[in-house]
């Protein structure tokens, strides 16, 4: 009996499907060691040495896996065919006291019977280029982490981190957001017309593109006076065709997907974060639907260009098909070419057959599979058509010219059609049929007023496509890092755009002025540079991380003893001495403090203060649910809440309830109140009785009119009897609910 140790309980089930009587496949639940949580864990004396530990809760895992060996002729490493997945494997052999120079180890880019066999036949050792390059990865990450972050607590604020990826990932939204701000919007005008042909009203749209054979400038056209200007030379004339110029144009499908692109077009596409699908497409692969989904490569197996190919024909015809296959070039830094796309692992399996998918799994698969399925097929041909229409009067010669164009063959877009980050505004319709020289009449002439637009925020396809650019992370880096920066308060998602938090704008102030290399984007770049040469065996990790962190580590000390905590001068004095207060940052938000240390005094800020007051006059009729005395504001590491004016005596804590002023229809006691769910933070209305009462009612945009009918007409819906609840019985790791 063969013992196959993968990653995850969901993989293990699939792969178990595909092997007979002589296996038995069981989970990790992912890595089982890793560098402690409560101390560097990196010994920089001796050569960086990581100190790795088994968390608490791998150690049962641990055990259950060591309970199998006896029995075992032999262990199979089968974790992920990337350098994480390598270092796991390599941690396993270590935990489970295997020889890591001999461990039998399998790779495979696809769940399926094909590959898992071919994987099994062909075993190699663990490639501790890939495990050196995972491992300076984390040490450099934690020495960065563990020793910049307590600089920010002293600087700053206590809770704030830093990070090698993380910082500067943070730099380009607060560099973005700057740009933003400078911008100084220019006003510019454009003239417009609607034309038809003679006797007909069907209409055509050009725009002024030249005057006397001079072309026009984007903002040549500066104000609405010369826009008039020109509109009162164009009144009363007469227009005619002056050029007809026809071409026609090919447009290729866009390469298959990469970890990059996939998570970029299921933004635009599906409005996913990078981590929801990311997370989908673990699931996916980890069901056998997708090949490995950790990749910066566009290559195809030959399998699946065939099986594409045959999927095109049977579906829209010989005619989309290609005579050879099409080949791309990965463009991206660092790729590994070894690795495959992002596919389906069987194309015969439609989109519309995947209904027992979950919903994003399915939305997610039948992008992964109209974008492979489109990169097999015949390119679309167009015919573009430009008309330039003029009128040659005592004013001048003016032309307009109008862009149409017609699929002559829509070859790939029948299937698929790359999303785009930003809309260029040139909409190419259909024009009428045209002859040179014709008359056409005039229906209308349109000054319209534009304004230069600064640059746009990022969004997760923006961002990641700009980190991809940059050299900064890798495929597993990207959606952590969003992740990441937008846990720790650096940024946050308004309407999908990333805007730059105050506390992430003066944390990146700090970091660039004080450690510019740390947060220098061609810096980091190079660092993963040097990381891929670890994993390909031209450089030793010890001698880049000692190379990163010695500079880092002096630059470190000194900097601990100059620079002053952040402190920002106001206006306000202090009701004590009368200095001028200063704004610092504290766990619970900002606050004044006085500079005279002897004086001490604190205080709310001005915004702060009336938040309090605000607050206060709501819950001024709140009674402690202990002792029954008077209620204060207060505010903690969460928000703001009711503490009891007899503290210390009395410990009595409220929450601030969100009354609507009006009584619960249900018990009719306790107030309508709203709520946020915990999970996606959707407001909904509830009973400030909870949990004696279970009012619960889903909450729009309703005025105080619409809710005072909501709630007279609402009725409590009948539950659904409950299903009889079955104890599941534990036989294996992979059935453990703490996956």
């Amino acid at each position: 009996m063969q013992l196959v140790i993968v990653e995850s309980p969901t993989k293990a089930k699939t792969i178990s499907k595909f092997l007979g009587d002589g296996y038995t496949v069981r989970s990790s639940f992912g890595h089982v060691r890793d560098l402690p949580v409560k101390k560097l864990g990196v010994d920089v004396k001796k050569n960086f040495k990581p100190q790795y530990v088994i968390p608490a809760k791998a150690k049962k895992v641990i055990a259950e896996l060591k309970g199998f060996l006896p029995s075992s002729d032999g262990v199979i490493l089968a974790t992920d065919e990337d350098r994480e997945g390598e270092a796991i494997a390599w941690h396993l052999a270590y935990a489970l006291d295997l020889d890591a120079t001999k461990a039998k180890r399998i790779v495979f880019h696809e769940i399926t019977k094909t590959a898992i066999e071919e994987a099994l036949a062909n075993p190699r050792v663990i490639d501790i280029n890939l495990v050196d390059a995972q491992q300076a990865r984390r040490i450099l990450d934690r020495l960065v982490g563990y020793e910049l972050s307590p600089f920010l607590w002293k600087k700053v604020r206590p809770g704030l981190s830093a990070g090698r990826v993380q910082s500067v990932t943070v730099r380009l939204v607060v560099e973005r957001e700057n740009e933003i701000q400078k911008f100084v919007k220019e006003e510019y005008w454009t003239v417009e017309a609607d034309f038809a042909k003679k006797g007909e009203e069907k209409k055509f749209r050009a725009k002024l593109a030249s005057v006397n054979d001079k072309p026009l400038e984007k903002l040549e056209i500066k104000n609405d006076k010369q826009a008039d200007s020109i509109i009162k030379n164009l009144t009363g004339a007469e227009y005619f065709i002056k050029d007809i110029t026809e071409k026609g144009v090919v447009r290729n499908p866009a390469s298959p997907f990469t970890t990059s692109t996939l998570q970029q077009e299921a933004s635009r596409k599906l409005g996913f974060s990078a981590k929801q699908t990311m997370m989908a497409a673990q699931r996916l692969y980890e069901n056998g639907h997708i090949t490995y989904m950790r990749t910066d490569s566009v290559n195809l197996a030959a399998s699946a260009v065939a099986q594409a190919k045959k999927v095109i024909e049977d579906r829209f015809g010989k005619e989309y098909a290609l005579d050879a296959p099409r080949f791309y070039a990965t463009k991206s830094k660092g790729a590994q070419e070894a690795h495959e796309a992002v596919r389906p692992t069987n194309l015969a399996l439609a989109p519309e057959d995947t209904k027992e998918l979950e919903r994003g799994q399915r939305l997610l698969y039948e992008l992964i599979w109209k974008r492979t399925v489109a990169c097999q097929m015949q390119q679309a041909i167009f015919n573009q058509t430009a008309v330039d229409v003029a009128t040659n009067n005592k004013k001048g010669l003016y032309v307009f010219r109008a862009n149409g164009q017609t699929v002559k063959f829509d070859g790939f877009i029948r299937v698929y059609t790359e999303g785009k980050d930003e809309e260029n505004g040139e909409i190419e319709g259909q024009l009428p049929d045209l002859k040179k020289d014709e008359p056409v009449d005039l229906k209308e002439l349109l000054p319209l007023q534009h304004f230069t637009e600064p640059p746009p925020r990022y969004t997760d396809a923006t961002l990641i496509k700009a980190l991809e650019a940059h050299g900064i992370g890798r495929p597993s880096t990207y959606a952590p890092t969003l992740t990441t920066i937008q846990e720790r308060g650096y940024v946050e998602k308004i309407e999908k755009k990333y805007h730059p938090t105050e506390i992430g704008t003066v944390v990146n102030s700090l970091l660039v002025e004080n450690f510019p290399k740390i947060v220098d984007i061609n810096f980091t770049s190079h660092v993963e540079e040097e990381l891929d040469e670890i994993a390909e065996g031209k450089l030793k990790w010890v001698p880049v991380v000692r190379e990163f962190y010695e500079p880092f580590k002096r630059d470190l000390d000194k900097k601990t003893k100059s620079v002053e905590k952040i402190a920002q001068e106001t206006d306000t004095p202090c009701p004590k001495c009368g200095k001028k207060m200063l704004l610092r940052f504290g766990r619970m938000g900002k606050y004044l403090v006085c500079p005279d240390k002897e004086c001490g005094t604190t205080m709310p800020t001005e915004e702060e203060a009336a938040k309090i007051k605000e607050l206060e006059e709501k819950t001024m009729d709140e009674k402690c649910p202990i002792c029954g005395g008077p209620m204060n504001v207060k505010r903690g590491p969460w928000g703001y809440f009711l503490g009891c004016a007899n503290y210390p005596t009395c410990k009595g804590i409220m929450k601030i309830l969100n009354k609507t002023g009006f009584k619960c229809p249900k018990c009719k006691e306790g107030d309508v109140v709203e709520r946020k769910s915990r999970g996606r933070g959707k407001p909904f209305y509830g009973c400030s009785r909870y949990p004696d009462c279970n009012f619960l009612m889903s909450k729009k945009s309703e005025t105080g009119e619409e809710l005072v009918n909501l709630l007279e007409g609402w009725k409590e819906e009948p539950k659904a009897p409950k299903k009889p609840r079955t104890k599941k019985i534990k036989e294996s790791p992979e059935e453990n609910p703490g996956e």
